[in-house]
């Protein structure tokens, strides 16, 4: 089995990573990217010499289009898709997928996305919970790890796990960010999500954003203790009645120091501002606050 990264060129080099996983003559991909940088996925996918249609399996760790926007293109050539199984419907119709990120992103949605047509049923594999999925002589397992998202899974194949965004943001090798946009985050589960990535004991990590990290279980350490430290910065600032705007402002100034103390560059910065926008974590974190730990009996 030969596992090759592709950097999908989103916007800054080391951004957006998806892996092809080669086992015999089968070929599958971890990772579709978004449909506006699928030319980059084809051309790295010729420059390891195969073709797209080559590709008999697409495993996207959950829905959320920087992750699976371009994997209907290659349902369209044949392939099989995998999402975890809450997630399967919103690739079958994407039109509320579609309007929930147009309220973020407005007239930059093509820019940024592409196009994200609907996955025909026959094309479309719901996973559940530790299936394992044939790919040439390997055998690739879905592991439910909710917590970012309510339809995210990681796959584990020969050691290797694949984490999309629960297993947090590291560009070349700096530190570890955890990813908290609106509206699925819910911390006790992504810490149960942490734990048992630790339990399948896996020699090496791959992030989406990006790349391959072997120092597991210091990134996994420094993963969870940043998310708890993200939860409570912001529930405090809540607790000062400070508004999402005033908010917002703080946690990017917070965020741009931190990385800068520890000596991450002004471009590689900016790479993990691609990769993770700063100013999403912050209305994740309060909706978070705001639904599982200021109501009553909470």
């Amino acid at each position: 089995m030969n596992i090759h990264t592709i950097d999908l060129g989103f916007r800054t080099p080391e951004t957006i990573a998806a892996y092809l996983i080669e086992s015999g003559s089968d070929l599958a991909l971890i990772e579709s990217g978004p449909e506006s940088v699928y030319g980059n996925l084809v051309k790295g996918i010729h420059k390891l010499g195969f073709e797209p249609r080559q590709v008999t399996k697409v495993l996207v760790t959950h829905v959320h289009l920087d992750h699976a926007g371009a994997a209907w293109r290659f349902a369209e050539l044949g392939a099989t898709v995998y999402v975890h199984e809450n997630g399967a419907r919103h690739l079958s119709d994407p039109a509320k997928l579609l309007a929930s990120a147009g309220k973020i992103y407005g007239s930059r949605m093509d820019e940024l996305w592409g196009t994200m047509k609907p996955i025909a049923a026959e094309h479309l594999h719901p996973t559940i919970d530790e299936e394992e999925i044939t790919v040439g002589n390997v055998q690739i397992k879905a592991l439910d790890t909710q917590g970012h998202a309510s339809h995210h899974n990681s796959y584990i194949v020969e050691g290797n796990i694949f984490t999309g965004d629960v297993g947090g943001v590291r560009i070349k090798g700096g530190p570890v960010l955890p990813p908290t946009p609106a509206p699925d985050i819910n911390v006790e589960v992504w810490l149960a999500s942490i734990a048992r990535i630790r339990k399948a004991n896996p020699s090496a990590i791959y992030p989406t954003h990006f790349g391959k990290s072997t120092d597991v279980y210091h990134y996994l350490d420094e993963l969870e203790k940043r998310l708890l430290e993200w939860t409570k910065w912001v529930g405090e600032r809540m607790a000062e009645k400070k508004d999402e705007a005033a908010i917002i402002s703080e946690f990017e100034s917070y965020v741009t120091g931190e990385l800068a103390g520890k000596g991450v560059s002004q471009e590689t910065i900016e790479e993990y501002r691609n990769a993770d926008p700063f100013w999403m974590n912050v209305p994740g974190l309060m909706r978070y606050w705001n639904k599982y730990k200021l109501q009553p009996n909470n």
